[in-house]
């Protein structure tokens, strides 16, 4: 039970990470393009990559707990496909192909890749 409490705990802090970060890129972008969300996507697979590769290389008794709150918790509540796939529906609704491929693949490519280079991070400077 106290693992499903730190997920949701995680979640929760995730989602309202989310939501604020959303409505920051709104005030300041404005809504031609899905800014909060791409940013979710990419932040959070930064984070991700570093926060695995510390935790591989940490060697704590506490381990599966952290992974709970943090990838499973707030991470899962931060990150967004959901709201990635509806961003390219509604740019292809608006006829607006190019923007929609061009947001999906960069979307998918620039997460990855940073989560790659916080796996990279990590394994350098902290693990």
């Amino acid at each position: 039970m106290t693992q499903l409490a730190f997920i949701a705990f995680g979640g929760a802090l995730g989602a309202v990470a989310r939501h604020l970060f959303g409505q920051w890129t709104l005030r300041v972008f404005g809504p031609e393009w899905p800014y909060g969300t791409f940013g979710v996507n990419v932040i959070g697979g930064l984070v991700m990559g570093v926060f695995i590769g510390w935790l591989a290389g940490a060697g704590r008794a506490d381990a599966n707990m952290l992974r709970s709150l943090v990838a499973v918790g707030i991470l899962g509540g931060f990150t967004t496909f959901s709201a990635f796939s509806l961003d390219v529906v509604v740019m292809i609704e608006r006829k607006a192909y190019a923007g929609a491929m061009g947001y999906a693949v960069a979307s998918v490519v620039a997460s990855v890749l940073a989560l790659f280079v916080g796996l990279l991070l990590a394994r350098r400077f902290i693990a």
